[in-house]
This record gives C-alpha cells, structure tokens and sequence, in this order.
C-alpha cells in the first residue's frame, strides 16, 4: 500500500512571493493546478524547492492547507515536515496528518552532528507519533546529515516508514538503499533529477523533481514511457532536461527553477531573501535555454 502511493513524479512547488516576501496565495493556487494539468503525479509542500527552510511554521501550515483544497485528492499531498528538533518535527508533522497531508516527507535535522543511532531513533519516534506514511529525506550537501543505507535498512522495518527520497546525488547511495529494502514494501525515489529514469530501472519508484516546477510534462512523461515499456521515450525526456540544469552552475537551484518559471510567464516572484540573487548572465542562459526548449515543445 505504501509503496503503491509512493511513486511516480512528485512536485516540490515552489512557493510564490510577492515583492514584499510574503506568500502570493492566488499564484500558488494557479501553480498547483498547472501541475495537475501537467500530469504530475504528487504535490509536495515545503521542501527545499518550496523554500520549506525558510519558511514559518504557520506558513508552512497555510501552503498544506491550500495544496490539500486545490488538488482535492486528485493526487497525493506530501507536507514537508521535518525540523531540527525531534519534538517540532512530531508537532508538525502531528499538524500536517490532522490537516488532511497523504505523505509526510521528514528532512534530517541539521546543522548540529548527528550519529545514526541518533538519526535512527528521531525518524523512530516521529514515525510513531503519526499515522500516515512517512518518507525519509537525505540531502547531506544541506544539512550536514547524511543517512547511511544500513541506517535506511532499518527504518524500512519500522511500521509506515514508507520510502526515502535520496538528494545525494550519489546513484551507488541510492543503488544501496534499493538493494537494501527489496524485501519490503519501502518506495526509494530520487532527489535528483537527473537520476530519475536510472532510479526506476534499478528498482525504484521514481522521483520529487524540481524541474517539474518548468517542465511538468516532460518531467511527468519520464515515469509514463517507464512504466508503458517505452525506454526510448523516457531516456529521450530524460536526456532533455540536461540543458536546464547545466544553468545550475549560476546559483543556488531553487533560485534558478523559480526563476525560470517567472521568465515563462508566471508571478511566483523572488526567492526570499538573502537567497534571491542571479547573476544577469546566468538569466540570460535561462531565458535562451526555455527558447531552445520551448521549440522543442517541452512544457
């Protein structure tokens, strides 16, 4: 059942803001339903796309409650809920399940060093506290804390420790937390969308792309031709999102995804500051590469 929910590729929506930095409520809505329209198949709340780092609490908790009212069960919502302390992490997460969130995707804690075993008993007891499913979220380049595979091992015996989502960008990490869990009803997704066709054919479940965030087809049509046996057409919207992401070496990726899709034509605003700066030449790539690609019919 977990796995069955878990799958597919998953939005991490970005949050729009107004020029005073607050959140542009109509916009999100408006960005939601583009998604559903783009055939993704999840929305998730309050990642690192969505700027869940910088985001309040009670802020986080508005973006959920209206994810939960556009998408209207169309798809599954996944509420990103993880904080640095155990107990806030279970107070929202607890907040999130009361909400109406399908998934509850839990980053690890950062900043302080954690031990697995410290790791292992935090996603313990937040799992214990809820109900529904809940997916680990390593990205180690973010928060200091990795989880290693052996780690990820264990949690899969826990009841609804659903998945994880590896942003490692390692594929062997990713090889190890599969090959570790086949045995269980445990979803793997990757964090990095350049791995997603790679993540399925080696047994996983597909991925939370950021890049859905401008190309929610194509990113979409990945999983589809998979799963329809159609390897030529899945590695072909696989190998077009290269061009996109070679602009990443212009900033921060959350600056650039929300970037370009404010160059499309939407008004999703800045990232909030201070993580809202892109050189003009690194725009300028952004806005040639979405010609190139507008041509080539991605959307």
């Amino acid at each position: 059942m977990n796995r069955e929910k878990i799958k597919g590729v998953i939005t991490p929506i970005l949050t729009p803001m107004k020029e005073d930095g607050s959140i542009h409520e109509e916009e999100l809505r408006r960005q939601i339903h583009r998604q559903l329209a783009g055939g993704v198949h999840g929305i998730f709340t309050a990642g690192t796309n969505g700027e869940g780092y910088i985001l309040s609490g009670e802020e986080k908790e508005r973006i959920l409650e209206i994810a939960i009212e556009e998408v209207q069960g169309r798809v599954p919502v996944y509420a990103g809920t993880g904080c640095i302390s155990t107990v806030e992490t279970i107070r929202l997460s607890r907040r999130a399940q009361d909400m109406g969130a399908d998934v509850l995707s839990v980053i690890t804690p950062s900043f302080a060093q954690a031990s697995q075993e410290e790791l292992y008993e935090h996603y313990r007891a937040v799992a214990a506290a809820v109900e529904i499913p809940v997916v680990l979220y390593n990205i180690p380049a973010r928060t200091g804390n990795a989880l290693a595979p052996d780690t990820v091992k264990r949690l899969s015996q826990v009841d609804n420790i659903a998945g994880v989502k590896d942003s490692s960008g390692n594929f062997d990490n990713m090889l190890q937390y599969i090959e570790g869990t086949r045995e269980k009803d445990f979803a793997v997704l990757s964090g990095n969308d350049s791995l997603i066709l790679w993540n399925l054919l080696a047994g996983g479940t597909g991925g939370i792309a950021g890049c859905a965030n401008v190309y929610p087809g194509n990113m979409k049509d990945i999983y589809e031709h998979f799963m329809a046996g159609r390897l030529e057409e899945a590695r072909h919207c696989q190998d077009k999102i290269r061009s996109f992401r070679r602009c990443f070496c212009y900033g921060n990726p959350n600056t650039v995804v929300k970037t370009a899709v404010a160059l499309l034509g939407h008004a999703v605003g800045k990232c909030r500051k201070p993580f809202d700066y892109l050189p003009e030449e690194g725009i300028g790539a952004i806005r040639q590469v979405l010609l190139e690609n507008e041509k080539l019919g991605m959307r």
